[in-house]
């Protein structure tokens, strides 16, 4: 009976070809180095623009990649800040500026505090990495963040997050919210 199988098995395999390589092909593509590469270039130069949707960069405040960022704006109370720093204000969205240029970044981050405004979300997650830059200075957009939150006005502080959530990497932000006035400040 074993004589039976391997030659209906071979009969049924004739003319077909063994395969060549050993890996399945899960339709993933492999990572443009080169775009990669030119995006994190294009992330460490710096664009003097000065104003955007109010948003300046005239004066911006340089920040070490691993330094912990802290703002309140006046008026803010302290306890709602320490629950902030803390990671005890749940953030409901979620802001990713890797790799983007600082107009990008700067863009990216008025529509999402504008969208953010709109649904009256109460915190947020941004998160602007620590880019080691080639050229040895300061992260440029982690700078730039810290420099624009401090102008927009919907933004009462902003706290550098917990390790899980990102650490010196990102910022929980806390958010105005503009039907319930008088209950945030």
């Amino acid at each position: 009976m074993q004589d039976d199988d391997l030659n209906l098995f071979k009969s049924a395999t004739q003319g077909i070809k063994p395969l060549v390589h050993d890996r399945a092909d899960t339709g993933k593509s492999k990572a443009d180095r080169q775009l990669l590469a030119k995006r994190r270039q294009a992330a460490t130069v710096r664009v003097d623009n000065v104003t955007v949707d109010g948003l300046s960069d005239l004066f911006v405040i340089d920040v070490a990649a691993e330094e912990e960022l802290y703002w309140a704006r006046d008026g803010v109370q302290d306890g709602q800040m320490r629950k902030l720093k803390a990671g005890q204000i749940s953030f409901e969205g979620s802001l990713d500026l890797h790799g983007m240029s600082v107009e990008k970044a700067r863009e990216t981050l008025w529509e999402f505090l504008g969208e953010a405004g709109k649904f009256e979300i109460r915190c947020v997650r941004v998160t602007h990495g620590k880019a080691a830059r080639m050229d040895g200075k300061r992260p440029l957009i982690k700078s730039h963040v810290n420099t624009w939150l401090r102008q927009h006005p919907l933004v009462l502080g902003f706290s550098s997050c917990l390790g899980k959530h990102g650490g010196t990497g990102a910022l929980y932000v806390m958010l105005k919210r503009t039907m319930l006035e008088g209950r945030d400040e």
